[in-house]
């Protein structure tokens, strides 16, 4: 059916972002475009073919398949679709076919581009469909790169004290990194200097080695900018070193921090690392809520913001531990304590259960066992007061199969994979997802580096863990788009984590698998699976955008709540979003269901 240049306006202004152009744009536009017709079961474009632009269903249903024909989902009037594909390379990255007669309104490539560069609603709708926000570079969001002072200042451990402090002096610096070789020893400071040598009369020969703080904490230069102030925090230190593979690369010091924007979370991490009691914290994490409307109104990407807010688990994990020790008094041997879930993999929310175990030191003792039970009751407790609530599944160090000797957990380990059952599936899932929170990390580091190598050896446990990855699918209907609850408290939502985040959540695992990969955190397992050949940089690229859309959308959902006085949930109806919104979220569900058929047909490697 031919459309009158009216027509074509009357429709673009009906559909998002074409509906917020100046009128004499919009006629401009009508004049550029091109219409489809499209017979029934006629494909639009092919797999890898250079698409002519981006596709607004006037009339009809248009049916979109993945590389493996699998139907991922159907779009109807006002859906545009093509996007993707055309802004990232120009290729179709799916397979479209209509799915009754159908008429199509193209937008031709240099057309398109032209409206991104010249309106910012139009830059808005694409930039979301490519990932969402870009957010402020601020010290929450810039990597420790940026902020840290490189070739720091250095001494050996024989120099003397007077001479360090000579060199302090002269060049206006308030530390010395003790070195030997490329391997930081410890760090000795202006307040080392006053405190010890000089309160102490030490002789003026004295060695730094003498008065340094020995094995500092240290961060890496990819982690950022709040890791920094959030130690500083707790650990009541002013400067911090940067190594990468062991070797000393730069400095952070409070003199770098003048200027950040994370002092909100910074403050809750402080207020918590003084805190006496569980009822202190819990005055301090009922402020999260709100720490998210403002890290998220803030305009900070997802994974800056649940970083930030699992700092503060982080926190008051380890505060609790302090306070558990100074209770009960020094451990018998020693422990860690790891989390699981969404706080091992740092992506904690509004909404937040606990998931850990510990790790005890193979020379525990049966009569130890009573000192880490009462241990592990003292902070799961405290963690729930904190509003960290208990776990549905016991999956907490307070159930006596969770708080073992390292040996006992390797045989877990190899167990579940040697027998990959459903249930040991499940516990891989959930385990595999283990990051060391407060104690003896080093009782971990072997453990994971075998466990990782065992695994990927094993194919049979890897295509087990695949087909359980694949049992949380994103929320595609084929013919309205979404597939929501059916029934229950939930009727009529998406279920914004389980079929929402968790998908690519599980993929990122596969990939961590295969690729013996040691990161916990799904960004990072999906970047360092791209680095490391696991994962093509397409797929990558699209995976991460579809997770980046999904995760933002999970966030502004809890946000609403939280502004409305409601508690945050992962429940999302559909109404909430307008056209252009579903639109892209359904894109980013077939992004994920893409890569889950990929997996399931052994081309996850691809991409």
């Amino acid at each position: 059916m031919p459309l009158s240049h009216d027509q074509i306006t009357r429709f673009l202004d009906s559909v998002h972002p074409y509906d917020a152009l100046p009128a004499e744009t919009l006629d401009e536009l009508a004049k550029q475009i091109e219409v489809w017709e499209v017979d029934e079961d006629s494909n639009v474009y092919e797999l890898g073919h250079t698409l002519p632009g981006v596709f607004v269903i006037y009339e009809g249903q248009v049916e979109i398949s993945d590389e493996n024909g699998a139907v991922v989902s159907h779009l109807g009037l006002r859906n545009s679709f093509g996007e993707r594909g055309l802004l990232k390379d120009g290729k179709a990255a799916t397979k479209a076919r209509a799915h009754t007669p159908s008429v199509l309104i193209v937008l031709p490539p240099d057309l398109v581009r032209n409206l991104i560069d010249g309106h910012d609603v139009v830059a808005k709708f694409f930039n979301r469909s490519r990932g969402g926000r870009t957010g402020p570079q601020s010290l929450a969001t810039s990597a420790i790169d940026v902020l840290m002072a490189r070739d720091p200042a250095t001494c050996p451990g024989g120099m003397p004290v007077q001479q360090a402090a000579q060199i302090m002096r002269d060049r206006h610096i308030s530390s010395l990194c003790v070195t030997e070789g490329d391997s930081l020893l410890g760090i000795a400071t202006l307040r080392d200097i006053s405190g010890k040598f000089v309160a102490d009369a030490m002789p003026g020969d004295t060695p730094v080695s003498a008065i340094m703080t020995p094995d500092p904490v240290t961060l890496a230069p990819h982690d950022i900018g709040s890791d920094v102030l959030h130690v500083m925090m707790e650990r009541g230190i002013g400067h911090i070193p940067i190594c990468e593979g062991g070797k000393l690369v730069g400095i952070v010091t409070q003199t770098d921090l003048t200027h950040y924007q994370a002092v909100n979370s910074a403050e809750l991490v402080r207020r918590v690392a003084r805190a006496d009691t569980a009822q202190e914290m819990a005055l301090v994490t009922s402020e999260i809520p709100q720490l998210l409307v403002q890290l998220v109104a803030g305009g900070n990407r997802h994974e800056i913001v649940t970083r930030l807010i699992t700092d503060i688990a982080d926190t008051v994990t380890r505060r609790l531990l302090t306070l558990a020790e100074a209770q009960l008094g020094p451990p018998p041997v020693p422990y860690l304590w790891l989390a699981c879930g969404s706080q091992g993999r740092q992506e904690q929310t509004g909404v937040s259960d606990q998931d850990n175990c510990l790790m005890l030191d193979d020379s525990v003792s049966d009569a130890d066992m009573d000192y880490f039970a009462k241990l592990a009751t003292f902070v799961s407790d405290g963690l729930d007061t904190c509003g960290y609530f208990y776990c549905p599944g016991d999956m907490m160090a307070t159930n006596p199969r969770w708080c073992q000797p390292v040996r006992v957990w390797r045989d877990y380990f190899r167990g579940w994979i040697a027998k990959p059952n459903p249930e040991a599936q499940m516990l891989a899932s959930v385990m595999f997802d283990l990051r060391p929170i407060g104690g003896a990390f080093d009782l971990f580091t072997d453990l994971q580096a075998d466990t990782l190598a065992e695994a990927q050896a094993n194919s049979i446990f890897v295509a087990h863990m695949i087909a359980n990855s694949l049992k949380h699918t994103p929320p595609l209907g084929l013919l309205r788009g979404f597939a929501t609850i059916r029934s229950g408290e939930h009727r009529n939502t998406l279920d914004l984590k389980h079929n929402g985040v968790v998908p690519v959540v599980d993929l990122a695992r596969i990939y961590s698998l295969q690729g013996q990969l040691p990161e916990a955190n799904s960004r990072a397992r999906l970047n360092a699976a791209e680095a490391a050949g696991v994962l093509s940089p397409s797929g990558a690229r699209d995976l991460l955008d579809a997770y980046d859309l999904i995760a933002e959308t999970r966030l502004e959902h809890q946000v609403r709540l939280v502004k409305s006085g409601e508690k945050p949930d992962n429940y999302l109806p559909p109404s909430d979003l307008s056209d252009f919104e579903r639109s892209h979220l359904r894109d980013a569900f077939v992004v994920v269901k893409t890569m889950q058929s990929a997996v399931g047909h052994g081309t996850g490697m691809l991409g």
